[in-house]
């Protein structure tokens, strides 16, 4: 017997034990008993794809698109007791909840980055698509900050935030060791 090659009566009492929910080392173990071969569990699971009774679960998920009444199922018997398993978790089947965007009520000049001078907010708008150019805000910034006044509070953290923060230059004091 050439290797790969399996005779038409090894395949059918593989389909037979495969119907019967026979788990793919147990038919190995029938089919080698039975024809005298040796036949591993990979033998008889890459025969199984190669023979249909295994479709590859990019294919076709028994979960999502389950086979038509009256219609064979070219899933094996053993992965229909686990629907579950190709079912993604339940919080990814909740809506999402709406998320409160922050805007500031400026209307930006749009300028982009090679137009860009030292005093004018960098801001940016746009990016978000491929090929999309991205754009600065342009209104005039903050001194000791990148940002205009609204764009700056935008960007800065929230206030329960900002207050646990020290304000102010910490002075450090040598002190001698004696």
């Amino acid at each position: 017997m050439e290797p790969g090659h399996w005779p038409s009566e090894h395949s059918d009492a593989l389909r037979d034990y495969f119907h019967k929910g026979m788990s793919y080392a147990e038919i190995g173990r029938q089919l080698n008993a039975r024809f005298g071969t040796a036949y591993t569990r990979s033998a008889v699971i890459g025969r199984a794809k190669r023979l249909g009774l295994i479709v590859p679960q990019w294919m076709t998920s028994p979960a999502l698109a389950p086979p038509l009444p009256g219609e064979p199922s070219l899933i094996s018997p053993r992965r229909a007791t686990w629907p579950s398993l190709n079912l993604p978790p339940k919080s990814a089947m909740k809506p999402a909840a709406r998320l409160k965007l922050r805007c500031v009520g400026i209307q930006p000049r749009l300028i982009p980055l090679v137009e860009l001078e030292p005093t004018d907010c960098r801001y940016p708008y746009g990016g978000d698509k491929d090929g999309e150019e991205i754009a600065f805000c342009g209104h005039p910034r903050q001194p000791g900050s990148s940002y205009c006044a609204p764009h700056g509070r935008l960007t800065r953290r929230s206030e329960a935030a900002s207050a646990t923060r020290v304000a102010g230059p910490v002075v450090l004091r040598l002190v001698s060791v004696v």
